[in-house]
């Protein structure tokens, strides 16, 4: 009986000593809040600096990160606030995805390749309905395809968007395509031979969005909802631009590199495919797990045989989707994001392990810095700081 007593106050003893002791998680999470520097050097302590102190630094109002663990993830927290005197970033803050939108974007087109309603490799213009890619002696040489459009290899022009200040007039896809006004972009055109050179084009996306469209008769934002971001837990992400109204209460507000505030509030994209996911850094981990659930067969979104083609490095060592990395036989995708007033980042590895950054500023060295330190306190092969020798 006095062992038994014994063993019970011990176990006791033990559980409430646990409980007073941070978990191995929230360490990470506290060591990840102490930026490392670029370089390390052994056996010196570095020299940390407080992820607060350097949004104040840099003038980045909110920060929210998730970081993906052991296949899941692990942690999500917000940082500073959404807008300056208003309330503090959480896990569940929207920001604007900016070109994070593409690799998500992809997933829908690799599921109708999967349904058998779209091939990777045909001439987009054997799809289009309501609008033709002019044709000319590029084009008579090598096709515009998703494959190419995707994996920005289709020689087209129009690398990114400025997007449209709440209450501007907006243009219509085609209006896009062919730099008509209300858009403020050229047109999109094809400039190089396609498949002979990498060149990022988000005018490849939005023609890839047209090709969607005219595919299937379903509205973006709703085929996304419906094909890949409800499939995949992504509930606070959304394709539609503008926002509804009646969510504006969940937006970080986008900031300018100097710390004034975007006039008019988030831009308008409807340059979707390429620019307009609103999401948070949980729901794009969730893509990220997503798509390592699909390399091994179990996703409802795209087979095991797609997953693994998309993560195919091309030109440019761009997937169709994503970029592809990785200097060790651990491999990753990644993709950045820059809209007015956000900046995004996310890496993840084909194993379980990665991270996702979104902040509401133009300012973007804060992604690396925090990147640079997750890979560091979650010992990555990637991307962490290097290390030298004392003088």
């Amino acid at each position: 009986m006095k062992r038994y007593i014994y063993v019970v106050c011990a176990a006791l003893f033990a559980a409430r000593a646990l409980a007073a002791t941070p978990s191995g998680t929230e360490e990470r999470i506290r060591q990840v809040q102490q930026l490392v520097p670029p370089t390390l050097v052994s056996g010196e302590a570095p020299k940390l600096t407080p992820l607060a102190d350097r949004m104040a630094e840099l003038k980045v109002p909110g920060v929210s990160i998730a970081v993906i663990h052991d296949g899941r993830i692990e942690w999500a927290r917000g940082f500073g606030v959404t807008r300056i005197g208003g309330p503090a970033v959480t896990p569940d803050t929207l920001f604007q995805a900016a070109s994070i939108s593409k690799p998500v974007f992809a997933l829908a087109v690799l599921h109708y390749v999967d349904a058998g309603r779209l091939t990777l490799d045909a001439n987009v213009n054997d799809y289009l309905k309501t609008w033709k890619l002019p044709e000319d002696d590029l084009t008579r040489e090598q096709k515009v395809t998703l494959r190419r459009i995707l994996s920005h290899s289709a020689g087209l022009t129009v690398s990114g968007f400025p997007g449209y200040e709440a209450g501007a007039a907006v243009p219509t896809t085609t209006q896009i395509l062919d730099g008509l006004p209300p858009a403020n972009n050229p047109a999109v055109r094809v400039r190089v031979i396609p498949g002979t050179f990498y060149s990022y084009s988000g005018g490849g996306y939005t023609l890839a969005q047209l090709v969607l469209g005219d595919v299937t008769g379903i509205p973006l934002p709703r085929l996304m909802q419906e094909v890949v971001l409800a499939p995949l837990g992504m509930k606070h992400s959304t394709y539609e631009q503008p926002l509804p109204a009646s969510r504006t209460g969940e937006v970080a507000m986008p900031y300018r590199a100097g710390g004034l505030p975007v006039g008019g509030g988030p831009h308008v994209y409807p340059e979707m495919a390429a620019a307009g996911l609103w999401t948070t850094p949980s729901d794009l981990a969730r893509y990220g797990l997503g798509v390592h659930e699909a390399l091994a067969g179990k996703s409802k979104v795209i087979s095991a045989k797609t997953a693994r083609e998309m993560l195919t490095p091309g030109l440019g060592r761009h997937g169709v989707g994503p970029m592809v990395g990785g200097s060790t036989e651990r491999k990753f995708f990644t993709h950045g994001g820059s809209n007015a007033g956000y900046k995004c980042l996310i890496l993840v590895y084909e194993d379980g392990e990665g991270a996702v950054i979104m902040t509401n500023s133009d300012k973007g060295e804060l992604l690396g810095e925090i990147m640079r330190t997750v890979a560091h306190v979650y010992g990555w092969p990637d991307l962490g700081p290097g290390m030298k020798d004392p003088k």
